[in-house]
């Protein structure tokens, strides 16, 4: 059972915002982005940043990061003091990049059974992985509200035109990213944690929709393939986060 700590949150304005986790929160995909761990002033960290102005700013979130990743490297940059944490973990955990290379280069049985191995693995571990990280946040910023942000939902179903994957590869994709975003939500509650689930406000602009704020397959670029694009940071993360800050 995880204990609950009370204390109230500080203020991000006197105790400073620092930013932790994956390439959905460093910002690939939606340009700029820089060093090791690509990096970019225009994901919704940043750009929080930029409109309210806290008492400190740290971005230490990185490309490829999975929860050890942030337990062993990124939680240094906490402290009493901090007033807000924001996070997207667990994707690399369950092998969101493994998954689309394989549902692209292989066949809709391959792409459905390598979906299947991640729902059993995260089913059986990604709740205590992500309990191991969420105890580490809790313990080095013990004051901070922290912010648990989901993935979107990568494909709009039922859209004949759509090329690519097959329907059956999108819809069995989709139950897979629900699947972790599910079990996130449930995770970050039991830590009192906000969460802050972009999926709805991404209805709509998911590829396949004609109106797409995410990146599509790109062989020239493969890292951003399936990343949320700069309007997709803006317009989508961004607004939520914004709201889920209190």
């Amino acid at each position: 059972m995880t204990l609950l700590l009370t204390a109230a949150p500080a203020d991000a304005m006197t105790g400073g915002y620092v930013a932790l986790g994956d390439s959905y929160s460093s910002g690939v995909g939606s340009g700029s982005e820089s060093g090791s761990c690509l990096q970019s002033p225009t994901a919704y960290p940043g750009l929080w940043n930029a409109a309210h102005h806290p008492s400190s700013y740290r971005m230490v979130a990185c490309s490829g990061a999975k929860t050890t990743d942030v337990n062993a490297n990124q939680l240094s940059a906490l402290s009493s003091s901090t007033g807000l944490v924001s996070i997207t973990i667990g994707g690399n955990d369950v092998g969101f990049s493994n998954i689309m290379t394989t549902c692209v280069l292989y066949s809709e049985a391959d792409c459905i059974a390598a979906v299947n191995k991640a729902e059993t693995y995260a089913n059986a571990n990604l709740a205590n992985l992500l309990n191991v990280t969420y105890n580490g946040i809790r313990s080095h910023a013990p004051n901070a509200q922290v912010v648990v942000l989901s993935y979107p939902v990568f494909y709009q179903l039922g859209v004949w035109y759509c090329v690519g994957l097959s329907e059956n590869s999108r819809k069995k994709i989709d139950e897979g990213i629900n699947l972790v975003d599910n079990i996130t939500k449930t995770t970050a509650a039991s830590h009192g944690f906000t969460f802050a689930d972009v999926r709805s406000v991404f209805v709509g602009h998911q590829l396949c929709s004609g109106d797409k704020w995410l990146h599509s397959l790109n062989y020239s670029d493969l890292t951003e393939s399936y990343h949320p694009t700069a309007t997709g940071q803006s317009s989508g993360y961004l607004p939520v986060f914004s709201a889920a800050v209190k």
